[in-house]
């Protein structure tokens, strides 16, 4: 009679052949999929910093960087071709008397900078990141920590798992007839910042109630033996060990938030807006106001205008910003999280 194979039983050659053949298709997979993203932040990366980077002092371009996109008017004056801004332009003509019938060639959006998108973005991704992790955590709380599992709380969890998986372009147009439209909050940031909070809720919610059922019971019953209440336990003993993953869940919310173009489009995002959000004659009007924002802007300089090779240094130099921005509130995230992790192991 044969005795069973076990798993700590030889391997004989060609088992071993097969095993090797395996993994080595899932490090060529791997390497593959880095290789390939590599290759795509490299490519923005190189092209990105020419764009962003000069050679003389102050080294970076303050210019692209603090200023408002204008047009670009290219043309031969004195034997030389030059390139100007809207408003250099304009003031050249009035400077010198032969320039007013000077023939330029303009390009939109090639001039200037892009700081009204960058505080667009900031401001969309502050205001949407504080609805969407003071409703996601409180619905997290709850789940975890209040309700009873029946067959109600294990459908509200099937449809936050599903909602995750609808696309953003959805989320806009329900942005557009709910906040838009219904509301009447018009094209705002206050439209924009719900409609991305509900879009990342699911993301929050998931991974707050997870970081919750991860704190040790024992904390829970030692505070309840000691006399505390449910929401002091809560709010004392199990929150502040959840805090780590909550965070977690924002770093990833940020990133969504910050490179979502579909839903802005619908809710918040303006073409060309010649103040800054801040800018306004009444304090309510911050609210109810469109901005511009830096993955809209990439999209409009990538397929809404005539493409040449000006507008190929804004669209790169705007992706390089775009990413070198979410990387830094990330990693601001995630030293934060990091920050608290060692001081809880103490």
């Amino acid at each position: 009679m044969n005795a069973h194979p076990t798993p700590f039983a030889p391997r004989s050659r060609q088992r071993r052949l097969r095993e090797g053949l395996v993994i080595a298709i899932f490090r060529a997979a791997t390497y593959a999929v880095l290789l390939a993203g590599g290759g795509v932040f490299a490519d923005i990366l190189i092209k990105g910093s020419r764009t962003v980077f000069q050679a003389e002092a102050p080294f970076i371009n303050t210019t692209f960087l603090f200023s408002a996109p204008e047009s670009l008017h290219v043309f031969e004056w004195e034997g030389r071709r030059r390139e100007m801004g809207d408003r250099e332009f304009r003031a050249f003509r009035e400077r010198e008397p032969g320039a007013a019938d000077v023939r330029a060639e303009s390009f939109v959006y090639s001039a200037g900078g892009i700081w009204p998108c960058i505080a667009g973005t900031l401001l969309l991704v502050a205001g949407a990141m504080t609805l969407a992790l003071a409703v996601g955590v409180s619905s997290a709380v709850y789940l975890s920590e209040y309700a009873r599992d029946g067959r109600f709380i294990r459908f509200v969890r099937l449809a936050i798992l599903n909602l995750a998986g609808v696309p953003s372009i959805v989320f806009g147009l329900f942005g557009f007839g709910m906040f838009v439209i219904f509301f009447g909050w018009n094209v705002s940031l206050l439209a924009g910042w719900f409609t991305l909070a509900f879009m990342v809720l699911p993301v929050v919610i998931t991974a707050s109630e997870e970081a919750l059922k991860a704190v040790p019971q024992g904390l829970r019953a030692a505070a309840l033996a000691l006399g505390a209440t449910r929401w002091q336990t809560i709010r004392t003993a199990v929150l502040p060990y959840a805090l780590p993953g909550i965070l977690t869940s924002s770093i990833l919310g940020i990133a969504r938030v910050a490179g979502e173009t579909a839903p802005i489009m619908f809710t918040a995002a303006y073409v060309v807006r010649d103040r800054l959000p801040w800018e306004v004659e009444r304090a309510v009007d911050f609210l109810f106001q469109g901005v511009m924002a830096l993955p809209y802007h990439i999209y409009v300089v990538s397929s809404k205008i005539p493409q040449n090779e000006y507008t190929e240094r804004v669209q790169y130099g705007t992706a390089f910003v775009f990413l070198l921005l979410v990387a830094l509130v990330a990693a601001a995230s995630i030293l934060l999280r990091n920050r608290l992790r060692s001081r809880l192991r103490w």
